[in-house]
């Protein structure tokens, strides 16, 4: 039961990083908005939709919610620093560094808070697919840099801040994971927690997206888009996220969302038309390989196996 609970926790959370990687392309459908407003109105209104679908289990959980009023109110800012932080990153430094910057830090940083925080020793399996897939991440990304022709690099300053701004949302990213995680153990239900959770950080970014969310008004096609990252990647992505941390480690769900960088790359060649260098493709098959050391159930047993020798 406990190897079929691993396995469906991580199918859930594949879901949601592939959701999460149709958000480059959807996002250039609306050139003219810009990346914080998109990422704003993705995870706030998203966050407030996902409060109002469990509104009835976090009634029925308030007691108890009220009673981890701490570890709530670091989730939620978390989430309301992650997007501002993890778009800005991408603007100033640009997407490809951004994102493995973010991406590829966040397993790290959630093994660090298990190992810190929950006192967790590191498995061979976490370590063998987040080599794999951090190795994959920089690839992808190095390729994807390297096909983009800047004219000029950016300036020292902006490299400084875009990788500090994506060390901090892969901080983010993994501390509000790590909360959910935990709040979860504690007997609430996934859906009450990641509803009072996102809820909490949807009212947080609710003025970014009023002070830059205009544009997404001007045209159909940018209001379409912003329904569509409210909707899919955000709402439908972290409900299947919130269901894989009820059941897998953080740090597992953060190295599965590895996918993510992966799925955006695909899309880009299949709709966009864009070129896939060799190098991309090494990388993607390192993220492939990642994604079946983490799930294959196999491995929970050779895991196992190791520590009672220990």
């Amino acid at each position: 039961m406990k190897n079929n609970e691993s396995l469906s926790g991580s199918l859930g959370v594949l879901i949601a990083a592939a959701m999460w990687g149709t958000t480059g392309t959807a996002a250039t459908f609306a050139p003219n908005v810009s990346p914080i407003a998109i990422g704003s109105a993705a995870m706030g209104i998203g966050g407030i939709l996902q409060a109002l679908l469990a509104a009835n289990l976090i009634y029925a959980f308030r007691s108890m919610i009220f009673m981890q009023s701490k570890p709530l109110l670091v989730g939620s800012v978390a989430i309301g620093i992650y997007p501002l932080a993890f778009y800005s990153s991408m603007k100033l430094i640009g997407v490809a560094a951004g994102t493995v910057i973010t991406i590829g830090f966040a397993p790290l940083a959630s093994a660090l808070l298990e190992w810190i925080v929950d006192k967790k020793k590191l498995t061979m399996k976490w370590v063998v697919g987040a080599t794999a897939g951090k190795k994959g991440t920089t690839l992808l990304c190095i390729a994807k840099s390297g096909h983009q022709h800047q004219a000029a690099l950016t300036d020292v300053s902006n490299d400084i801040l875009g990788t500090f701004l994506g060390l901090m949302a892969a901080c983010t990213y993994a501390l509000y994971s790590h909360t959910a995680h935990k709040l979860m153990q504690k007997g609430i239900a996934g859906r009450a927690v990641m509803g009072t959770l996102f809820g909490l950080g949807g009212i947080i970014l609710f003025p970014v997206l009023l002070y830059t969310g205009a544009p997404f008004l001007e045209s159909w096609s940018n209001a379409a888009v912003g329904i569509y990252m409210a909707s899919v990647p955000m709402f439908l992505g972290y409900f299947f996220f919130g269901y894989g941390l009820e059941r897998i480690p953080a740090s597992k769900a953060t190295t599965i969302s590895l996918f993510e960088p992966a799925v955006a790359t695909l899309l880009a060649v299949f709709i966009l038309g864009e070129h896939l260098p060799a190098l991309a493709w090494h990388g993607i098959a390192l993220i492939v390989i990642c994604l079946f050391v983490l799930i294959y159930p196999g491995w929970e047993k050779r895991d196992s196996q190791v520590q009672a020798l220990k």
